[in-house]
């Protein structure tokens, strides 16, 4: 009887799944229906009111301007924040290793940003572009006069809505400007094209569907076209092609992928992939799928604790990957990911090795609905998609880390910032902010790939961000587990102060020996696919050899919700090296192809005996 009776339950979960994938019907079954806004807010109501406002300081029309280095005008002051509560309070540090020398060091570059940094990316014209949500309400940067947005959520009929959602950041000065989103950027995603443009896709409500562009320049603003896509993108992962075009994958409820159609067209169909359907479950731990280009043109594409490797060219599943046992990994169980080095020395014997590390139990949302917060993940887990039985090889990190941030540095090596210790991503789903970073070495034996590094004292929990910058130091910033701008009377008050951490191989012991790149031999022309590029540098306090010097170039990627999309480093092979002087000419042979490193601009760094130069913008092209 009972045999008889799980067949047939089988049999109609199968025709029901059928009947979902053939008419998209995603109210058959309960994991496939929508659910409401508030159910990944529940901690952060707590059964009151979204706020409106921000709390603590005066709000509404009386709030204080303040004036900038850049002279923005419509920054407010941030209010007072109120002294940290218990649980804020209950944070984890490790002891720094300082046996290696200098732990890195943090400094305060902004104390008021405007914007939250939900999302960041560095463009090419010396600025870091930071916005949020419009969801949230105010922020502490007013749009110029004349420039307020209709706001499509507000009852009231012709309603305005006159606070930035994005600022345009300088990362030397600290000065503002306000740019001006028109639809809602919530948990959007994004790219550069191959001009250093921002494509910028998805999100909620009206932008959903949206797809805008950002160029790089000092007046610059959006270029918006709401009705690009066939399924709406909420938590959805882009990812650049090596034709310079962009695929976009999954969403809340897209089962599917598009490609992003040139400005002004819109997709009539999306493709279906059955990975994002088969991986979902009753917390959807398959957002934000980890997406990374290898180097023979198809995408490894992981979510929740499976992965496949994909050709978006003829739509097949190339191969399926083992499991990554211990939980999920993806939103809004939040692990961090990344394409480990592309080293283009090693030829044909070239390895693409993905890495995921931390996560959280599957039903750590569903614990954390009812206050309770499981510990992170700990585990690292590392696999080369492309090899013919593929498995994964485990690692330890010293403490399990969720909505960390994992950022690929000039020398190879990894960091690891920000995030909890406990919880899952969501407002109010997390617990013990993590305030030390960790330096992750790949190439080093297990069990000594990981160093703690100085801490910090600002807690980066939910919707935090972080970027490498050219002079390879790292900008930190967001955070804000709350449903509007608060900064009091909640356990993790919004943050707008914006962080720098300079890591341990910018030492002042070593100030004195840094390379320095000759910005006017660099070819103006770029950087083509198989031809050689030379350029010079200097090491004006120590003497060089070809074997002491590396050239990485690096793909400044799009972060929000602890992933950098698009994010990838390589190492160039050193074909011809001269010494002259102080100085020094080096020849390089750039990527063979654009699958190994699509066409746009890189940040280019000379390494010198473990020491990173400022970057050179080099354009990539054929």
């Amino acid at each position: 009887m009972w045999p008889l009776l799980l067949l047939r339950a089988a049999v109609l979960s199968a025709a029901l799944l059928a009947v979902v994938e053939a008419d998209g019907a995603y109210d058959v079954l309960n994991i496939f229906s929508p659910r409401s806004e508030s159910d990944y807010f529940h901690n952060a109501f707590q059964g009151k009111q979204e706020q409106a406002v921000p709390r603590g300081g005066g709000g509404g029309e009386q709030q204080e301007l303040v004036a900038t280095s850049g002279g923005a005008s419509g920054l407010t002051r941030a209010p007072p924040r109120s002294a940290p509560s218990k649980v804020a309070l209950d944070s984890v540090t490790l002891p720094a290793d300082t046996s290696a020398g200098f732990a890195g060091a943090w400094s305060v570059v902004s104390e008021n940003s405007g914007v939250s940094a939900m999302h960041m990316v560095v463009m090419r014209h010396g600025k870091a572009v930071m916005f949020d949500t419009s969801t949230t309400g105010r922020s502490l940067m007013r749009l110029p006069a004349g420039g307020c947005r209709p706001d499509p959520r507000n009852k009231r009929p012709g309603a305005m809505d006159c606070w930035a959602h994005a600022v345009e950041f300088d990362y030397n000065t600290a000065a503002l400007r306000s740019l001006k989103i028109v639809t809602d950027t919530w948990c959007s995603s994004g790219a550069f094209d191959a001009d250093g443009n921002l494509v910028q896709t998805g999100g909620y409500f009206e932008g959903e569907k949206a797809v805008r562009y950002l160029s790089p320049c000092g007046s610059c603003d959006w270029k918006e076209f709401p009705k690009s896509f066939a399924e709406g993108r909420w938590y959805g992962t882009q990812h650049v092609l090596p034709d310079g075009g962009f695929i976009l994958i999954g969403g809340r409820r897209a089962f599917s992928y598009e490609f992003v159609p040139p400005p002004g067209q819109a997709n009539a169909k999306a493709m279906p992939l059955r990975l994002l359907r088969e991986t979902t479950d009753d917390v959807e731990n398959n957002l934000y799928p980890f997406v990374n280009l290898l180097p023979d043109g198809t995408l490894f594409i992981f979510v929740n604790d499976r992965s496949v490797v994909f050709d978006y060219r003829t739509g097949q599943v190339v191969r399926e990957l083992p499991t990554l046992p211990g939980g999920a990994r993806n939103y809004p169980a939040s692990a961090m990911s990344a394409l480990l080095p592309l080293d283009l020395r090693r030829g044909a014997s070239l390895s693409a090795e993905v890495i995921i590390c931390g996560g959280a139990t599957k039903n750590a949302f569903k614990l954390g609905e009812n206050n309770t917060f499981p510990p992170a993940l700990r585990d690292c887990a590392r696999i080369n998609p492309s090899k013919p039985g593929a498995r994964w090889a485990l690692d330890q990190m010293p403490l399990g880390r969720v909505m960390g941030d994992m950022l690929i540095l000039p020398t190879g090596d990894l960091l690891m910032l920000n995030g909890a210790a406990k919880g899952c991503s969501g407002w109010g789903f997390g617990r013990q902010p993590v305030l030390s970073p960790v330096l992750y070495s790949p190439h080093q034996p297990r069990g000594k790939r990981f160093r703690a590094l100085a801490a910090t004292g600002v807690p980066r929990m939910y919707h935090s961000t972080s970027a490498v910058l050219p002079d390879a130091t790292v900008l930190v910033a967001g955070s804000n587990t709350n449903t509007a701008y608060n900064f009091s009377s909640v356990d993790f008050p919004t943050e707008v102060r914006v962080e720098r951490f300079t890591p341990p191989y910018l030492s002042p012991q070593l100030a004195a020996t840094r390379p320095a790149i000759d910005a006017a031999s660099v070819p103006g022309d770029g950087m083509r696919y198989g031809s050689k590029f030379t350029f010079r540098f200097a090491t004006p306090a120590q003497a060089v050899g070809q074997r002491d010097v590396k050239v990485t170039m690096y793909a400044p990627p799009f972060t929000t919700h602890g992933y950098s999309m698009n994010q990838r480093l390589l190492i160039l092979p050193v074909t011809a090296f001269a010494a002259q002087g102080q100085g020094h000419t080096v020849t390089v042979d750039p990527p063979p192809k654009p699958e190994l490193a699509p066409p746009g601009y890189y940040m280019v760094y000379v390494v010198a005996k473990g020491v990173p130069s400022k970057a050179a913008w080099v354009k990539v092209h054929k």
